[in-house]
C-alpha cells in the first residue's frame, strides 16, 4: 500500500512539474532576417533545456500553412505518372497515385494553375473509378469540377461518347438541385476569395452553391488565411475570416506575428494564435531598436487561458549574434520568472530602456533626428510666422507693381500745373485708387516686418538640433508676385 501511495505521489509530482506546452514566434518585421535568425538562436537554447515541451517551426507551418512535399512540377509529374498507369490498366495503383497528387494541390496556393491541375486529377481520377465501374465514384469526381464550373465540356479527343454523355448528364441534374447560399467577408476589404483552388471574387462575395464541403481560403496583397475545409449547407451559410488576424502570421523562415498593429493587439493575436494552435503558453521573441546604441532582443510570456501575460525580459545585444550567456540568462527567466543578472525585466512600472530616449525629448519630437516627423513646434511657428512675413512682402510688391499702371496712366490727366482738374471724373478716380493702395502698401509693409522679425526671434528661440528641411521663396514681375513656403513638418 506504501509503495502504490509512493508511486502515485512521484506521478503526481512529476505531472505538476511538467513544462507547459509553448509556442515560440517572433515579433516585427517578418521579413527582417536578424529577428528570425535571433528567435531561432532564442528557439534553440529553450529546446536545449531538459523537459521543455515546444511546437517545432514545421509543426507550426504544418497546422495552420501546410506546403506540398515538392514543387508545381513535382505534383505535375506525380499526375502525369498516374496516368500512365491508368492507360496500362493498373487501376488500383493509379486511384492511390491520383489520391496523393489531390492531396498535394489542396497544400498549393490557389489561382489558375492549380485549378486547372485540380480538375485535371478529378477528371483523371473520374475515368479511373469509371473502368473500374464504380459508377457513383466517377460522378462524385465529375461532381467536384462541375460544382463550380457548370460550364465545362470534355474534350472528344480524350474522352468517349460514353463519358460525356455521363459527364452532361451529371451537369443537367446539378443544374436543377438545390442550392445554397453562401456568403463570405472579411477583415480586410476586398479579399480574393478562393474555393478549390478557383477564384470566385472578391469580398464581400455572396454566390449560390452546391452542399457539400469546399476548401476555403482567402488572399489580399501579402495577407494569406489558414485553408479551412468549410462545410456549405441548408439556406445559408455565412462566413466571416479574420484576415488582418490569420493574415499577420507567416511560418517562414521562422513562425512570426507582423506587429504592423498596435503593441496590444500584436499581444492579442498571440493569445489568440495559441488558442489555434492548442498550446498553453506563447512566446513572443522581439527585436527592439533604439534611436542610438545596441538593440534588445525582449521575450514576453502569455498565458493562453487567461489571456494575459506572465512576464517579460530582455538584454543589450550588437552584432547579428545574441551573446550565448544573456541568451541562456533569457531563457532561464523565461522559464522560471527568477531575474537573471544579465536580464532587464519589465513590468507594469518598468518602463522599457529602448522606448527611454525618446521619452527624454521634447514633446512631439523623435527619437531618430532629421526624418520626417521631427517637428519641434516653436520651430514650426517661426517657420510659419516667416512665411507669412514674406507673403505679405510679397504682397505689397504687387500692390506696388499695379500702382505703376495707375501712375502712368494718371500723367495723362495732369494739368500743365502738375494737378488734376476738379472736373475730370477719370484722373480724380485714378487718384482715389492710388490713395487706397497707398494704404494697403503702407499696412503690408508694417506687418511684413512684425512678421519677420517675430520669426526671426522665433527662430533663434527654438531647438537648434535637426531642423526640418525648409524653403522660403519669393517671385516678383511684370506680370505679378509671390512667396512660397515649402519643406517636412
Amino acid at each position: 500500500m506504501k509503495k502504490m501511495m509512493v508511486v502515485l505521489a512521484l506521478a503526481l509530482g512529476g505531472a505538476a512539474g511538467a513544462a507547459p506546452r509553448r509556442v515560440v514566434v517572433a515579433s516585427g518585421d517578418c521579413a527582417d532576417a536578424e529577428l528570425s535568425a535571433q528567435t531561432k538562436s532564442f528557439y534553440d537554447a529553450l529546446v536545449a533545456r531538459p523537459g521543455e515541451d515546444l511546437l517545432t517551426a514545421a509543426d507550426f507551418s504544418e497546422r495552420l500553412f501546410p506546403q506540398p512535399s515538392g514543387s508545381f512540377e513535382d505534383i505535375q509529374r506525380q499526375l502525369e505518372a498516374a496516368q500512365g498507369q491508368f492507360y496500362e490498366a493498373r487501376y488500383a495503383k493509379a486511384g492511390q497515385a491520383i489520391d496523393e497528387v489531390l492531396r498535394q494541390v489542396a497544400r498549393l496556393p490557389g489561382g489558375e494553375a492549380r485549378w486547372k491541375l485540380y480538375v485535371d486529377a478529378w477528371l483523371l481520377q473520374a475515368q479511373n473509378h469509371r473502368a473500374m465501374g464504380k459508377v457513383k465514384e466517377s460522378d462524385d469526381a465529375f461532381r467536384n469540377v462541375l460544382r463550380l464550373d457548370a460550364r465545362y465540356t470534355l474534350d472528344p479527343d480524350y474522352y468517349p461518347p460514353s463519358t460525356r454523355q455521363a459527364f452532361d448528364k451529371l451537369r443537367r441534374e446539378l443544374a436543377k438541385a438545390r442550392k445554397v447560399k453562401l456568403s463570405v467577408k472579411s477583415t480586410l476589404p476586398a479579399s480574393e476569395v478562393f474555393l478549390d483552388g478557383r477564384s470566385v471574387g472578391q469580398t464581400p462575395l455572396t454566390l449560390e452553391v452546391l452542399a457539400g464541403t469546399y476548401e476555403l481560403s482567402l488572399q489580399k496583397g501579402a495577407a494569406l488565411s489558414f485553408p479551412r475545409q468549410l462545410p456549405v449547407q441548408g439556406e445559408e451559410t455565412p462566413v466571416l475570416v479574420d484576415l488582418a488576424y490569420e493574415g499577420s502570421i507567416t511560418a517562414t523562415p521562422f513562425p512570426c506575428l507582423a506587429s504592423g498593429a498596435e503593441g496590444e493587439q500584436v499581444l492579442s493575436h498571440a493569445i489568440r494564435l495559441g488558442g489555434t494552435l492548442g498550446v498553453e503558453e506563447v512566446i513572443v521573441v522581439k527585436l527592439e531598436r533604439a534611436s542610438s546604441g545596441p538593440k534588445w532582443l525582449a521575450a514576453t510570456v502569455l498565458n493562453v487561458e487567461g489571456g494575459q501575460k506572465l512576464r517579460e525580459g530582455g538584454f543589450k545585444t550588437q552584432g547579428l549574434d545574441a551573446p550565448a550567456e544573456s541568451l541562456t540568462a533569457l531563457v532561464d527567466f523565461v522559464t522560471t520568472g527568477k531575474p537573471q543578472p544579465s536580464v532587464v525585466v519589465l513590468n507594469s512600472t518598468t518602463e522599457p530602456p529602448w522606448e527611454k530616449s525618446a521619452a527624454l525629448l521634447p514633446e512631439g519630437t523623435s527619437a531618430t533626428p532629421g526624418k520626417p516627423g521631427s517637428v519641434r513646434p516653436l520651430r514650426v511657428v517661426s517657420y510659419v510666422t516667416l512665411g507669412a512675413g514674406m507673403a505679405a512682402l510679397a504682397g505689397a510688391g504687387v500692390v506696388r507693381l499695379s500702382a505703376e499702371a495707375d501712375l502712368a496712366e494718371l500723367q495723362h490727366h495732369v494739368n500743365d500745373r502738375g494737378n488734376v482738374d476738379a472736373n475730370d471724373a477719370a484722373g480724380r478716380e485714378i487718384l482715389g485708387r492710388l490713395a487706397q493702395k497707398s494704404n494697403t502698401l503702407t499696412g503690408l509693409l508694417i506687418g511684413s516686418g512684425a512678421a519677420l522679425a517675430t520669426g526671426t526671434v522665433l527662430y533663434f528661440l527654438s531647438p537648434s538640433e535637426a531642423p526640418p528641411p525648409v524653403a522660403v521663396g519669393v517671385m516678383a514681375g511684370p506680370e505679378g508676385a509671390g512667396a512660397s513656403l515649402s519643406g517636412t513638418f
